[in-house]
C-alpha cells in the first residue's frame, strides 16, 4: 500500500506543474525561448537516460531480452500513432501549426498524461528508487511541455483563466493513470515489466522525434555546444541517480 502513496504524491506533484504557465506570462519572450531550449535539452537527455539506463535494464532482468526489445519497439510505434491520429505534439515556442485543433490536442495530451501515470505506477511497483527515477524523467519532460502547451492555448484564443483550468484538468489525468496502473500491476504481476519496456519506447520516441529536432534547430555554434552539453548532462544526471539509488 505504501507504493500507492508514493504514486499519488508523485502524480499530484506533477499535476501541479500545470500551473507553471502562470509564471511564463511575466517572462520576456526572448528569455523564455532561451529557457525553453535549455529545458528541452535537459529533458531529452533525461528521457534517453531514463529509457536506456533504468527502464530497459529493469525490464530485461525480469523477462526475455528479445521480447522486451519488441515491446520497446511497440511502445515507440504506439506513441507515433497517438501523435498522428490525435494530432498530439509538444510545442516549444507557443506557435505550432499542429495545434490547429486545440481540443484534439487536449485529448491527445490527456492520453499522454494517463500513460505517464501508468509508467510512474509501474516504476514504484518494481521499486521505490525506480519509481523516483521515472518521476524525475517525467518531471523534466513535463516542465517544457506545460510551458509550451499553455502558450499554445493562449495563442489559440483561450482566455488565460480558461487555459489554466484546461491545462490543469488535462494534467490531472496522470493521477488517474497512476491509480489504474497500481491496481493493474497488482492483478497482472508481469505486466509491470511490459509497461516499463513500453514506457522506454515512448521516452525514446519523444526524445528522438520531438525534443532533439528542437535542439538541432539552433544554428549558433556556441549555443549548439551548450545545448549538446546540457543534453549529455541530462543523461549523466540519470546515470548518477542510478549509482546513488543502487
Amino acid at each position: 500500500m505504501i507504493e500507492l502513496g508514493y504514486i499519488l504524491i508523485s502524480t499530484i506533484a506533477i499535476t501541479l506543474i500545470a500551473f507553471i504557465g502562470i509564471f511564463t506570462l511575466a517572462i520576456n519572450e526572448n528569455i523564455l525561448k532561451k529557457i525553453l531550449l535549455i529545458l528541452v535539452s535537459l529533458s531529452a537527455g533525461a528521457l534517453m537516460g531514463g529509457a536506456f539506463l533504468h527502464l530497459i535494464p529493469e525490464s530485461i532482468q525480469e523477462a526475455n531480452g528479445a521480447d522486451i526489445f519488441i515491446v520497446v519497439l511497440v511502445g515507440f510505434i504506439i506513441f507515433f500513432i497517438i501523435e498522428k491520429i490525435l494530432h498530439w505534439r509538444h510545442c516549444h515556442d507557443g506557435k505550432c501549426d499542429v495545434h490547429t485543433f486545440h481540443y484534439m490536442n487536449l485529448i491527445g495530451d490527456s492520453i499522454h498524461n494517463f500513460i505517464d501515470g501508468l509508467i510512474i505506477a509501474a516504476g514504484f511497483i518494481v521499486s521505490i528508487p525506480l519509481g523516483f527515477t521515472t518521476t524525475v524523467a517525467i518531471v523534466a519532460h513535463e516542465i517544457p511541455q506545460e510551458i509550451g502547451d499553455f502558450g499554445v492555448l493562449i495563442y489559440g484564443g483561450f482566455e488565460k483563466k480558461k487555459a489554466i483550468i484546461l491545462n490543469f484538468i488535462v494534467a490531472s489525468t496522470i493521477v488517474i493513470g497512476g491509480v489504474v496502473g497500481y491496481f493493474l500491476s497488482n492483478l497482472i504481476e508481469k505486466s509491470v515489466y511490459i509497461l516499463l519496456a513500453f514506457a522506454a519506447g515512448g521516452f525514446i520516441y519523444i526524445a528522438a522525434t520531438d525534443l532533439i529536432p528542437e535542439i538541432k534547430k539552433e544554428v549558433n555554434i556556441k549555443k549548439s555546444i551548450t545545448t549538446m552539453f546540457i543534453f549529455i548532462l541530462g543523461i549523466l544526471f540519470m546515470w548518477l541517480i542510478k549509482i546513488i539509488l543502487n
